[in-house]
């Protein structure tokens, strides 16, 4: 997929839902990384959105999936900006094994590493 056009993003962090919460941002235009960007490791950030963020952002419909019935922790994360002039609202948790390869997925634009 060529990268988008402009991407912001907005990522908001929770370790427990009723905890304190980190914030990190996600800047980047022609698919190069642009001023305000405050993910960890910016590069890996973006690297890992223009790889998932379509996917993961726009999935498109089908079947119902079929999720192991693992839990991963109570982590959740809302993103929120636009992909290539799309709007973009996701949430994030480890409660299935599905919601788990989405979150490792995108892990470097969380402050983690891919796994």
């Amino acid at each position: 997929m060529p990268a988008p056009l402009e991407l912001r993003l907005a990522i908001r962090l929770s370790d427990t839902p009723d905890g304190p919460h980190h914030e990190f941002s996600l800047v980047a235009s022609q698919g190069v990384l642009a001023d305000g960007s405050t993910v960890p490791d910016p590069q890996a950030a973006l690297a890992a959105v223009l790889r998932y963020g379509e996917g993961i952002f726009f999935p498109k419909p089908g079947p119902p999936r079929i999720c192991t019935q693992q839990y991963g922790g109570p982590q959740r994360a809302v993103i929120t900006g636009t992909f290539g002039g799309r709007p973009v609202h996701t949430e994030l948790s480890l409660t299935d094994g599905c919601e788990i390869a989405r979150w490792r997925a995108l892990a470097p634009l969380l402050g983690g590493t891919a796994t």
